[in-house]
């Protein structure tokens, strides 16, 4: 992936790091949690993806020369700048398995480290994690709705907010597509590369059969030839058509034609028709041009015969909601609980070292429901309703899975890196055993989430403790 550097990071991040160094409490223990308050797009549940990315960032992540004379221009403290030269995070991470399905409050990522590594990592780890997981959670929303037959192709990177869209091509693949028009992508992440043309090579060219003729003899087993340059039905699937017998008297075929403008569903059926009349039955339909999952669903709806999904603006940007509100909030130092209080009790933060359980039904479906518990509880007896004290839910004598597990020690990994093809696996695997209440796009059913007895009285100490404190 990109190369990144300490000072990828936001200033008070730095400003912190040097108080704790001119303090002498830069060693100090601290723990901190990651996890997000909404579900985007309205849906009923978020996909976890960026894992495996930020953990190769956390054992590369150094403070080079520039970053060290960069930070004595700004004026920080000769010292700590001179401190960090000899960085590296050598905390402990704990998550969540890459791609599985994820809910508000729940902890995704635990980072254990001193307080300076801790404070150091909370920029990049949201800027990886919130937007990687943003893209893979719309990705699988249009693979629901595509079906498993459809291909899906990221198209995003022309319109991704800058480098956004290197990280983009891999979550998408997280969430379920086939392949990408990224290039770079495609290099560093192995993932299947794939696209066509442009409407302006067919308008270098005097003709657009001519176009359709260049274009075959230069990709002769992977040709995709674009239609709607001028008249889809009356001039681009004829010439095609045209173009795609001639291959075929060589011994080739035409792969398929690509629709981007125009009535989707009515172009479609009518060039299935065309090619098929003209013997052209293996010749694919693809089909472009602002597509989300609302758009797939409707020309599957209209049984619009068409093969292959580029998606670009929506996937990588996200929308409608562009970000996910992912946060990183300090849950211990020392061993000592903290919690951050609030006028809304939605975000008053959970102390404590953690574990989430969650629930399965007896098929080992997913129940609804993931406690948050202390991390030395193995299973949870009940659980409480994190913001409304009078509603909670027995969960005795049903299976409980933990979702936290160790991924990094001592700032290394503790196993080899999963790959796409695997995490892509596991994610559809997971949202196999989501019921299917949980994924409608239209008011999904509320996942629950809730604290174990034992958390949330502690919580409920320390809440008070704070609050009876004497003001100074």
């Amino acid at each position: 992936m990109i190369d990144i550097t300490g000072t990828y990071t936001d200033q008070y991040q730095l400003a912190m790091a040097q108080a704790y160094f001119l303090s002498g409490r830069g060693r100090e223990s601290a723990r901190f949690d990651y996890f997000f308050r909404k579900l985007p797009f309205g849906g009923g549940y978020a996909v976890f993806a960026g894992l495996e990315d930020l953990l190769t960032v956390l054992e590369r992540l150094r403070f080079d020369e520039a970053d060290l004379g960069f930070l004595r221009e700004q004026g920080m403290d000769p010292a700590f700048v001179e401190s960090l030269r000899g960085f590296a995070f050598r905390g402990r991470v704990l998550a969540v398995r890459e791609g599985d399905l994820v809910f508000p409050t729940c902890p995704v990522v635990t980072v254990e480290a001193s307080l300076i590594e801790a404070q150091i990592v909370e920029t990049l780890l949201l800027n990886i994690l919130n937007f990687q997981t943003l893209v893979a959670t719309k990705a699988s929303r249009m693979r629901l709705a595509a079906g498993n037959e459809a291909t899906l192709v990221d198209f995003g990177l022309r319109r991704a907010p800058g480098l956004g869209g290197y990280a983009a091509s891999r979550a998408a693949i997280v969430g379920g597509f086939d392949a990408t028009s990224n290039v770079r992508a495609g290099r560093d992440y192995g993932i299947p590369v794939s696209g066509t043309m442009a409407h302006s090579f067919i308008q270098a060219h005097d003709q657009e059969l001519a176009a359709f003729r260049a274009f075959a003899a230069a990709h002769p087993t992977n040709c995709v030839l674009l239609v709607d340059t001028y008249d889809t039905l009356h001039s681009g699937v004829p010439n095609a058509i045209r173009v795609g017998q001639e291959m075929r008297q060589r011994g080739q075929r035409l792969r398929g034609i690509r629709l981007d403008s125009g009535d989707l569903a009515y172009l479609s059926k009518q060039a299935r028709n065309m090619l098929d009349a003209a013997g052209l039955t293996e010749t694919k339909i693809a089909a472009s041009n602002q597509l989300d999952e609302y758009v797939i669903r409707s020309l599957r709806e209209q049984g619009a015969p068409i093969d292959l999904f580029g998606v670009g603006t929506s996937l990588a940007t996200g929308q409608p909601d562009g970000a996910l509100d992912g946060v990183y909030k300090l849950a211990e130092v020392e061993g000592r609980p903290c919690l951050k209080l609030s006028e809304s009790t939605d975000k008053i933060t959970v102390p404590c070292a953690k574990q989430v359980f969650r629930v399965l039904d007896e098929t080992g479906g997913f129940w609804g429901a993931d406690a948050i518990a202390m991390a030395d509880e193995t299973d949870v007896e009940r659980m409480h309703h994190p913001s409304d004290p009078h509603q909670s839910l027995v969960l005795v004598g049903r299976p409980q899975e933990p979702l936290l597990h160790p991924v990094m020690a001592q700032g290394r990994r503790r196993h080899e890196p999963a790959s796409l093809t695997e995490i892509k696996r596991y994610s559809q695997e997971r949202l196999a055993r989501l019921p299917a209440e949980y994924k409608r796009f239209e008011y999904p059913h509320l996942y629950k989430v809730g604290l174990s007895t034992r958390l949330d009285q502690e919580r409920n100490r320390l809440i008070a403790a704070h609050r009876s404190e004497p003001s100074s």
